[in-house]
This record gives structure tokens, sequence and C-alpha cells, in this order.
């Protein structure tokens, strides 16, 4: 095996280390926010994305790739949201093709149930992947403060 061939392997198993963490993550997210909540992880990664836009409002596309779904994906996910009451759809004023969508009054109650949550799930998750040895160092360094940019 080269020095070519060994960067590959090296990426290749950051990637599968990463991929593993991820999984982790998301499955422990995914079974508190279903049991406590009655929510996705989707679903909550776009009430998120939406309740960080401090007042405004997000069109479809930009939720699209800020929940990595394709556009009839988000749609149908807007759909589930809009029938539980937690977010709305805005008609553009300046081009009438455009929807916007915003969380409604519920919505921005029902994520702040839901944040404690997820936040405990995460915190859980990165503390189980410090029992395994693949992952604790990814995961030791994902719970460490950020550091301020000098």
């Amino acid at each position: 095996m080269g020095i070519g061939d060994d960067a590959v392997e090296v990426r290749a198993q950051g990637w599968r280390t990463l991929a593993a963490l991820h999984g982790l993550i998301e499955t422990t997210l995914e079974r508190a926010l279903a049991r406590e909540v009655e929510l996705s992880v989707v679903e909550y990664t776009v009430l998120d994305a939406l309740a960080r836009q401090d007042g405004w409002h997000m069109r479809m596309q930009q939720l699209a790739r800020a929940a990595a779904l394709s556009p009839s994906a988000t749609t149908r996910l807007v759909n589930r949201l809009e029938e539980r009451g937690l977010l709305a759809r805005i008609l553009c004023a300046d081009d009438r093709r455009g929807i916007y969508t915003e969380l409604t009054p519920a919505g921005r109650d029902f994520l702040e149930r839901a944040r404690p949550v997820h936040d405990a799930a995460l915190v859980r998750a990165l503390r189980d992947a410090e029992d395994v040895p693949e992952l604790q160092a990814i995961a030791q360094t994902l719970q460490r403060p950020a550091t301020a940019p000098s």
C-alpha cells in the first residue's frame, strides 16, 4: 500500500467513524424525542432551524437544505407540522410562487418543551460514545466547550 493508499484509508476510516457516531446520536435522539414529545429528529431539526431565524421565516428550499431533505420530503414534512399547528406557510408578497414557513406560537412552545429532551439525549449519546473505543476521541472533542477565535 502506497502513501496515497494510506491517505485514502485514513479518510475512509474517519468517515466510517463519523458515520458510526452520527448513527448512535440519531438513534438516541429519535427514541427520546418520539417517546417524550412525539417528534422525529427531522421534525425537531425543522422546528429548530425555524426558531433560529429570530422572527424571520425560511423559504422551502432553505428549509430543505437545513433538514437535508428533498423538496418533496420537505413538503410532506411541512404538511405534517402544519397540520399539528406547529408551523405556518406564508406566500411571498414579492413573488407569489415563493412560499415561506415560520413557527407558530404553538410551535415555539412545543420546541421549548422538546429542546431539553433533545439536549439531554445528545449528552447521553455522546457519553455512550465515549465508551466505544473507536468513537471516544471524537465524542470527547464534541463535548469540549468551543474556544473563541483569537
